[in-house]
Formats: C-alpha cells, structure tokens, sequence
C-alpha cells in the first residue's frame, strides 16, 4: 500500500508489515480459513509462537487451562483473537523495546479484543474492528522511535491525546493518528481500520464523526470502547450521541458493550 508522499516527505520512517503478517493476511482474506496452514505459519516463527502463547494464557483471555500450542488456541480463542495476537506482538516487535511505551501495548491488546468482540456482537467486521484497537495509538510508537530523545517529554506533557496532536504537529509536522493511519495502510489493515484509526483522536475528543469519515461502523466501536476504558458512567449517554451517526441501533451497542466489559472483568 502507498503512503502519503506527505508524510513520506518528513523523513519518518514507517516500519514494513513483517512477512509472515504478509502470509497471515492473505490466509485471513480467503472465504474458508485453513486453521491448520494459520497455525503452522505462526509456529514457524518461534518468538512469534511464544509471544502468542504467553498472550493467551494471560489473564486477558480467561481460558480455565493451559493451552500450549498455537493449533490449541486457535481451537479454544478462534482465527480472529489468536491472529491478532500475531499482528499485536509483530507491531511491538517492529519498535525497540521502551518503558514509556508499555502502556500502549497494554492498551492496545484489551481495546482490541473489545472492539473485535462488539464488532462481532453488531455484525460489524471484527477483524478490522479488532485490528483497529490494536492500531490506535501505533503513531505514538512511530514518533518514538523517530525521536526517542524528544518524544517521551511530549508523552509526558500532553494531558489528553487532542493536546499530544498539537504538541506532534508543532514539533514534526504531522500528529500520531495521521501516522498511525499511514501505517495501517502499508500494512494493508481494512479501509475501515485505517478510517478508524486517522479520526479516533477527533470522535473521541468531541463524540463527533468528521463528514470526511464514510466508514463509521468501526469508528463508533472505537468511541465506545474509549469511553469504556476511561469513563464507563458515561458510557449510555455516549453511545446514545455515536451510534446513530454509524446508523447503529444504540439499544443493541449498549447491550453488546456491557456484555464485553462483563466478559473482561469476569476474565
């Protein structure tokens, strides 16, 4: 996929999708999904494998017993939770290893099984709602690694993510969604992820989708995991102001957000 001449102009180097995410994605497009020929792709790469199992038997999924290869988590999580756990530690591997990140990693993985969970529940694509949480705030990680003298300062000073854009922009020209969405693309996530991923920062700021933002379904998922997270009272009122500008009926985002977050607190 291409990037925007723009941003390939600031000299900010994007990361390339690693191969056996290139191998995985073409597996994920085909209408039947050989679990067999996924699973001996992740096996294939042992830290890869590792990391994924490490990931499944956290705490996050809530499985009762130890599962110990990849085939095993396929059977117990499904094609969609165990391939973007592949995605999620082969995003953290295509950055070097920083203390001020960890947070958004650890963001990353809970926003994006929710999204891919409500995204299921509404018959909303879960694999891009899914890759969407993971990709969210993988701008930040971009920025970090461009400028790792620099950057963690801004991390520091920004109260909300709004504040971060503008502290970005001014500094590098361009803010973490913007990056985050061009990354999205050269690793080839739907056009729904990406739409999610440039606009998450504005919709979660004022509760307001852009005009420019066509696909919405993913995006609302986005708004209400966010609120979720960070300010679960306030999650009625919200989807009641976002669901119904992605046509979604809200009865419905309300019932499958609460069954999410039941899912993660039992876990």
């Amino acid at each position: 996929m291409s990037v925007d001449p723009e941003l390939r102009s600031l000299d900010i180097e994007i990361p390339a999708q690693p191969e056996v995410l290139v191998k995985l994605s073409v597996l994920m497009a085909e209408d039947e999904i050989d679990l067999l020929a996924v699973s001996a792709l992740v096996e294939g790469d042992m830290a890869l494998a590792a990391a994924v199992l490490k990931a499944v038997n956290s705490s996050l999924y809530g499985l009762r017993g130890r599962v110990q290869t990849v085939h095993q988590a396929l059977t117990y999580l499904g094609m969609r939770e165990v391939s973007a756990i592949a995605f999620e530690m082969s995003l953290r591997a295509a950055f070097p290893p920083a203390a001020e990140l960890d947070p958004v990693w650890d963001r990353a993985a809970k926003r994006g099984l929710m999204m891919g969970r409500i995204g299921q529940m509404l018959g909303i694509d879960p694999w891009a709602a899914h890759s969407a949480g993971l990709f969210e705030e993988c701008g930040k990680a971009v920025l970090y690694r461009h400028a790792p003298q620099h950057y963690p300062a801004m991390l520091r000073a920004a109260a909300t993510d709004s504040e971060l854009c503008g502290l970005e922009t001014a500094a590098f020209g361009v803010s973490h969604d913007a990056l985050g969405a061009a990354l999205c693309e050269s690793w080839g996530l739907a056009p729904a992820a990406v739409a999610s991923v440039r606009h998450h920062v504005t919709l979660q700021a004022t509760g307001e989708m852009p005009e420019a933002l066509q696909r919405r379904g993913v995006a609302a998922i986005s708004g209400l995991v966010y609120t979720l997270m960070n300010d679960p009272d306030a999650l009625e009122s919200q989807v009641n102001l976002i669901a119904p500008q992605a046509q979604i009926d809200p009865a419905a985002a309300l019932r499958a957000a609460r069954r999410v977050q039941e899912q993660l607190e039992a876990a």
